[in-house]
């Protein structure tokens, strides 16, 4: 479990791509003393720091130790980013970097917690705090972690998904200040009571994914399934509420995810049969995970599909 490896800052617009491009320059960017990576990036010390967790933390590298030396690599995850839409402007590639962070347990707790635990829909600061420790003392028995960090886990998780055009409804904005993350524009935060500062998990709205990337975020958790099966048969309860699946990781209502599954089975990617006291989808296709993903890429027009 990892919490506040992000320094007190959420992610900027850009800040991935920065930290790509230079990891595909010199994959010891972000660790060699020798190099300074203030100068190439302008931004601080504690920001390069939370560059390089962020990069980890969506899955786009990984950090591998040869001999006495590490490096960063990039992932397939991220030779498919960096090479069909390095600036990540696409939405589906924000949707795919939101199921690789709220699905990391290891490197970003409180994102998992929040997004596959925590079933409060409306909630305050002190609620989401007190429930996180209460689930860090049940899951690390005698290693509590500092409530500083658990609320600066908070701040920055409220940070990734509400932009502050809606914290700030009043206030002017200049389009030139990139502060705002990414991951806000696809709205799974909003607010309840400013007054109170009451949060919401927002239910996602039909037809807001591309039904490819739902279809590689199935696969890919059906990848890591241990009761895999010849037929491909997976219980549709699972995937509304089976931690790191698409009905937790999306904020999904049943009746949402049956829109989305009955698109699939039109694209006839899935068979759905619906019948008393079974529930299931069958995948029909034979592309893992990131070939789904490609092939939504080489959908919407991406110049070409490949890696970097």
């Amino acid at each position: 479990m990892k919490f506040r490896g992000h320094e007190t800052f959420h992610i900027r617009k850009g800040w991935l791509y920065k930290g790509l491009k230079n990891v595909k320059k010199n994959d010891r960017f972000f660790l060699d003393n020798d190099i300074n990576p203030t100068d190439f990036l302008g931004i601080g010390t504690s920001m390069v720091k939370s560059l390089r967790y962020w990069l980890q933390a969506v899955g786009l590298t990984t950090e591998e130790r040869e001999g006495n030396t590490i490096h960063q690599r990039f992932t397939p995850f991220g030779k498919i980013i960096m090479g069909n839409d390095k600036y990540m402007e696409e939405e589906g590639t924000l949707w795919y970097l939101h199921y690789k962070l709220a699905s990391n347990k290891e490197l970003a707790t409180t994102w998992y917690w929040f997004f596959n635990v925590f079933n409060m829909n409306e909630f305050s600061k002190e609620e989401f705090v007190n429930s996180l420790d209460s689930y860090i003392r049940y899951n690390l028995k005698d290693k509590p972690v500092a409530m500083r960090s658990l609320e600066d886990d908070y701040n920055c998780l409220i940070n990734t998904y509400l932009s502050r055009k809606k914290r700030y409804p009043n206030k002017k904005i200049s389009p030139e200040e990139n502060l705002d993350c990414p991951l806000g524009e696809l709205n799974l935060l909003d607010i309840v009571d400013k007054k109170r500062k009451i949060i919401k998990k927002s239910k996602l709205r039909k037809d807001a994914i591309h039904p490819l990337i739902i279809l590689s975020i199935i696969i890919d958790q059906y990848e890591k399934y241990e009761y895999k099966n010849e037929s491909k048969e997976i219980k549709i309860a699972n995937l509304l509420n089976n931690p790191c699946n698409i009905g937790r990781i999306f904020n999904m209502n049943l009746n949402t995810l049956n829109h989305y599954l009955d698109r699939l089975q039109e694209l006839r990617y899935i068979t759905v049969t619906r019948t008393a006291g079974l529930d299931v989808i069958n995948l029909r296709t034979d592309l893992d995970s990131l070939e789904t993903l490609k092939k939504y890429y080489k959908e919407i027009g991406s110049l070409e599909v490949r890696d970097f």
